[in-house]
């Protein structure tokens, strides 16, 4: 460590960090990643999408033990700007102090991915490393955690104190590793803490590890290898809607994919809970096979809406859609829960169903609100950690 202006620097190491899975050295400091090398370059070049958001440290905190009453983060984030639609909010990080939430910040500066979704074509800007403060914090020992923001990729740069940095204690609690899609990713929560995985993990008492991908719950084997590889007691996946969106596959390759991706998590966790979660209710893609494509009439006056491009006569064929998905997943759950009885399933239905949408719908068609967020975060946690629940005793 060094002192400079009365602030001590301290390294960002894996030893201050959670929910990442690998973090990078890079020109500036370290970049988290949630998904490790291997993984990542088992992925074709050509899928941005999935570099992307596995580098958005949706889950990813630093956590630490101090007297400080001051902490500056530098931070270098990436900003997404969607050509034709209104401007995304800057991302939040969420201060907790002894694991409650008391002060929220953004940084400027940053670099800017500009995403074309009607060419497919983006465009990278550079920019300058921006600071977050967090002054006026209560003096005495105390346990902080700063939540990263879960939509911007950020490289960690430097963190200053006025006071020396320990890692926090282990309290000893139950890890939870979930995958899902843009919706566990986080996407449209109001926060990172926000994001309904992290309601969940806070109402049950237990250390996430959020693997929500945006647009990127695909069932590739390198998912399920991360997944089996990496250490946890409890464990979720989140299946059906990126298939939908995708149109990747059909019921033939469905089914045995499900399979082989359960069969890959067994062989790291064979006898930890195991939850397969169903998609929540997506009015448009209910019956109606993806793919899933921007609404241009919507885009050109401003606004970003979703639509199914998909004909609902090719289900016939074999072309998914959210009913299809839900009917095969209990099924096979059913098949292997008679060998298996730490597999469960979850109908998403319960979390976010036909009253929710009609109460909350979906703004774009597709991402659950902020408040949708606290709603199906709130329930997870009662039918998964609830007593009767798959993770009950969490």
């Amino acid at each position: 460590m060094r002192t400079e202006h009365n602030r001590i620097t301290t390294p960002i190491t894996a030893s201050l960090l959670r929910g990442a899975l690998e973090l990078e050295p890079t020109a500036h400091g370290v970049l988290p990643h949630r998904l490790p090398a291997r993984a990542r370059a088992q992925c074709p070049d050509h899928d941005g999408q999935l570099a992307m958001v596995e580098a958005q440290p949706s889950g990813v905190r630093l956590v630490f033990r101090t007297q400080a009453t001051a902490i500056e983060l530098d931070t270098l984030r990436t900003k997404r700007v969607y050509v034709g639609a209104p401007p995304r909010p800057d991302g939040v990080y969420d201060l907790l102090v002894d694991g409650r939430l008391v002060s929220q910040a953004s940084v400027s500066g940053g670099h800017t991915l500009t995403i074309d979704m009607v060419t497919g074509t983006t465009e990278h800007q550079p920019g300058p490393v921006g600071t977050v403060r967090f002054p006026g914090l209560p003096d005495g020992v105390k346990d902080i955690e700063i939540w990263l923001p879960h939509n911007e990729t950020t490289e960690l740069v430097a963190l200053r104190t006025d006071a020396p940095v320990e890692p926090a204690v282990d309290r000893g609690r139950k890890v939870w590793l979930h995958h899902g899609s843009s919706i566990s990713h986080g996407s449209d929560a109001a926060s990172p803490t926000a994001i309904w995985p992290a309601l969940a993990a806070s109402l049950g008492g237990v250390e996430l590890i959020n693997l929500g991908l945006g647009g990127s719950a695909l069932l590739d084997p390198f998912t399920a290898r991360t997944l089996r590889d990496t250490p946890a007691d409890l464990i979720s996946v989140k299946i059906g809607i990126n298939l939908v969106n995708t149109d990747l596959m059909r019921l033939r390759a469905f089914t045995p994919a499900v399979h082989g991706f359960l069969d890959t998590i067994r062989d790291g966790h064979p006898t930890a809970p195991l939850l397969v979660v169903s998609p929540i209710l997506c009015p448009i893609h209910e019956d109606t096979p993806g793919p899933t494509a921007p609404d241009l009439t919507a885009l050109g006056d401003g606004q970003l809406l979703f639509r199914a491009a998909g004909d609902p006569a090719e289900r016939a064929s074999g072309k998914l859609t959210l009913t299809v998905i839900r009917e095969e997943l209990a099924r096979i759950v059913r098949q292997r829960a008679a060998e298996d009885p730490n597999l469960h399933y979850l109908d998403g239905r319960a979390l976010y169903g036909p009253d929710d949408a009609a109460e909350l719908p979906l703004p774009d068609q597709i991402h659950p609100d902020a408040a949708t967020h606290r709603r199906i975060g709130d329930r997870f946690a009662k039918l998964a950690f609830g007593t009767d629940g798959p993770f009950s005793g969490a």
